[in-house]
């Protein structure tokens, strides 16, 4: 169950790309378009960037790309829902998607919330395939509201992965058809959290599509949330689906990240669970207990991430939307 987040906190992040150099403020602007490496910010500690494995290691899934994400959205700062913050997450967001070549639709619409009705947008990438069948991606990218809380692991590390593996994706047709979604306000306004003041995109984006029908083409959805300690360890989430879950964690274990993705067992309430309830097999890949000592306090922020993992999950993520073609509905 998510815990409260406390205490305030200024973020100021200065990311040098490789092209053009200085300061970049301007979204979807940078190498991070590019085939060159991503620019890592100069604020970074360099160890962040270079214990990254090579994109050939992790299926062409750069760490360093996704990690530059990260330090874009943490230099935006707090990124709370119906804010200004987060209108700028959504720019820089759905520039990079067109950047790539992606198609992505927006869904605008106000939730009511504790703190009164918020403008909200889910984004959803959407990936063509052979066949009907879904094969579905997400992160959160907004932020607790709690002041000057950047969210650089919590929010952050998880939209950064979504956006290099959209990058990969985007120009790829597999068997299944792929969704990559973006949901806002999974961050419950108030401080502590519980239902129904949480998970406000998913639960969105799961009627919709309840609606249209296209939730019953879903065959799988893989959530990332929390996913860039530099000492990450992911336990299995109780709740997911079993069998879900064990071929998540068999593939990391064939790629060889078995002290990352461990055997322990977690709970936690999260996005996964909207469409969980309307019976869409669903993971939630997330490590609460690593990030404990800065999860939804003001040091969240990106010197506590690695660009290796990072990688891993994202690697883990490509291998396993494979595995998943390979496996009729």
């Amino acid at each position: 169950m998510k815990c409260p987040r406390i205490g305030p906190f200024a973020l100021s992040v200065c990311i040098v790309f490789l092209l053009g150099g200085g300061c970049g403020a301007s979204s979807g602007s940078g190498d991070v378009r590019t085939n060159a490496p991503a620019a890592i910010p100069a604020a970074a500690p360099v160890d962040q960037a270079a214990n990254a494995p090579s994109p050939e290691a992790t299926g062409g899934f750069d760490g360093r790309r996704a990690l530059a994400h990260v330090a874009r959205l943490t230099q935006i700062g707090p990124r709370q829902s119906g804010t200004p913050g987060i209108a700028q997450a959504q720019q820089y967001i759905l520039a990079e998607l067109k950047s790539y070549g992606c198609t992505a639709e927006t869904d605008d619409f106000h939730a009511d919330t504790p703190a009164g009705s918020l403008a909200m947008k889910n984004i959803l990438v959407k990936i063509p395939g052979e066949r009907q069948d879904i094969v579905l991606l997400t992160t959160h990218y907004d932020t607790k509201r709690l002041e000057n809380f950047v969210g650089a692991d919590d929010g952050g590390s998880s939209t950064g992965v979504m956006l290099e593996l959209a990058r990969l994706l985007c120009g790829r047709r597999g068997r299944d058809t792929v969704w990559i979604a973006f949901f806002d306000g999974e961050e419950a306004v108030n401080l502590q959290w519980a239902d129904p003041d949480n998970c406000y995109g998913s639960r969105q984006m799961a009627a919709r599509l309840a609606a249209s029908g296209d939730l019953k083409r879903i065959k799988a959805l893989l959530l990332a949330d929390i996913v860039g300690s530099r000492n990450l360890r992911i336990r299995r989430e109780s709740a997911s689906t079993r069998w879900l879950t064990d071929l998540v964690w068999s593939v990391a274990a064939r790629l060889g990240y078995g002290s990352v993705f461990v055997r322990e067992q977690t709970s936690i309430e999260d996005d996964h669970i909207s469409f969980l309830r309307r019976g869409v097999p669903a993971v939630d890949v997330i490590d609460l207990e690593t990030s404990a000592s800065y999860w939804h306090t003001p040091q969240d922020t990106l010197d506590k991430l690695s660009a290796r993992s990072l990688a891993v999950v994202g690697h883990v993520f490509l291998e396993t939307v494979k595995e998943l073609e390979r496996q009729p509905r």
